[in-house]
């Protein structure tokens, strides 16, 4: 099977269309507190961004045009893996640390802090690819995906300079982000659709 920039495309806007749906779950779930494997969760999400990586990467080099759309849907995957790596094994043994040794609990504040920048800055990146595939597409759900793009950029962006105790809760910037990649992984099968 050859791994045309037609069928490149298909595979990432599924990858992202995985990946917006399990976020939505995860965010449900956590949300009415209800118990989950976070093991399993971030694993699954860890897999597919490896996934998201290999595709987009390739999808960004087949590409005539849109790369920096590509480009930034390929970064934040790269960025993905390792906010979910630090929390898979970073969080549970820091909070040990700081649970039992007196003084420590900085350590688990700063670990969750450096997961939260890099998750801030991966959902600034997919917020630019909506907003730079948005553009790209026309119509209305173009506009809209570019849209819900620039709001993730700016709520994620602020986040970032501000830290996720700023004037803004963190979970804006979750939201949108997952809006935008959601829209993003829509308007990548449209487009892929035009292209018949």
């Amino acid at each position: 099977m050859e791994f045309t920039h037609k069928r490149t495309t298909l595979i990432t806007a599924s990858l992202l269309l995985v990946l917006a749906i399990s976020q939505g779950i995860y965010s449900a779930l956590y949300s009415a507190e209800i118990s989950f494997s976070r093991q399993v969760a971030w694993g699954l999400e860890a897999l597919v961004f490896t996934l998201l990586v290999a595709f987009a990467g390739t999808a960004m080099v087949q590409a005539k045009n849109a790369q920096l759309g590509w480009s930034a849907i390929a970064f934040s995957a790269v960025l993905n893996i390792v906010q979910v790596s630090i929390g898979l094994t970073l969080f549970s043994t820091f909070g040990k640390v700081a649970g039992a040794v007196e003084g420590a609990q900085p350590l688990i504040s700063g670990v969750v802090s450096l997961s939260f920048m890099i998750y801030y800055a991966a959902k600034l990146l997919l917020g630019l690819a909506a907003l730079v595939f948005g553009l790209s597409f026309g119509k209305a759900i173009g506009g809209l995906t570019a849209l819900a793009g620039v709001v993730a950029m700016f709520a994620n962006a602020i986040l970032i300079i501000f830290g996720r105790d700023g004037f803004m809760p963190s979970g804006v910037a979750g939201a949108s982000g997952m809006i935008a990649t959601l829209l993003l992984a829509i308007c990548l099968i449209s487009l892929n659709r035009k292209q018949d």
